[in-house]
């Protein structure tokens, strides 16, 4: 009975900061983050003011969760990379999943809160670059780097290399959506622009099949 108490609070809590992040981050993209007040939130999130101070002392802390929450929601591990190995089913699977996580809603309602506060808030666009983008990031240059390593592609710079792909990817999925209110395209859309991407990096860096040839790439 402990037990299911215990699991019963932490599922409760679990939905009470859900309706606080989601509280937040419309009441940020409504009335700016200068002025929306914790109180207010909580107000909008219809919990007490105690339940939101214990669990976001701060508004800098809940705009964090909301930046963690928003690059982890929609994707197992962000910093999961698959297996080097099969350059092309690699790329394939760290694009499609870029796409349904920038495609999100929350991501372009977040990138517009940053964009928005940035001249007063400039520590918001610290947050979203280093919570957000620099883990995903770094996930997709270390998965370029083990194809290097691996013989399976020749990425001298997989730091630039994986500026490349994910900006292939966020040209059409997600900047479109910060300016068109009715950019919406379809799943078929999306998966091909994924995929052209894919076919371009190959182009690119898929390895030279001369066997006495291997680079070195840049560290």
């Amino acid at each position: 009975m402990a037990a299911e108490l215990t699991a019963h609070h932490r599922r409760l809590a679990q939905q009470k900061r859900e309706a606080i992040i989601s509280a937040a981050t419309e009441l940020f993209l409504d009335r700016g983050y200068d002025g929306t007040s914790l109180a207010r939130i909580a107000e909008a999130a219809g919990v007490s003011k105690s339940t939101l101070f214990k669990q976001f002392p701060t508004k800098a802390a809940l705009f964090e969760a909301i930046v963690t929450e928003s690059w982890q929601r929609g994707a197992a591990d962000t910093t999961a990379r698959p297996p080097a190995g099969d350059l092309r089913s690699g790329l394939s699977a760290i694009g499609h999943r870029y796409a349904d996580l920038i495609g999100q809603p929350r991501m372009a309602s977040l990138f517009r809160i940053v964009i928005a506060e940035l001249p007063r808030f400039p520590e918001l666009g610290r947050m979203q670059f280093q919570l957000g983008k620099m883990p995903y990031f770094a996930a997709v240059q270390q998965y370029l780097e083990s194809e290097h390593d691996a013989g399976n592609a020749e990425v001298l710079d997989a730091e630039s290399a994986a500026n490349q792909f994910l900006g292939m990817i966020a040209n059409y999925v997600l900047w479109p959506r910060l300016l068109l209110t009715d950019w919406n395209p379809a799943a078929s859309d999306i998966h091909n622009a994924v995929e052209e991407a894919v076919q371009t990096m190959l182009a690119r860096y898929a390895p030279d099949r001369r066997p006495d040839l291997k680079p070195e790439r840049r560290h």
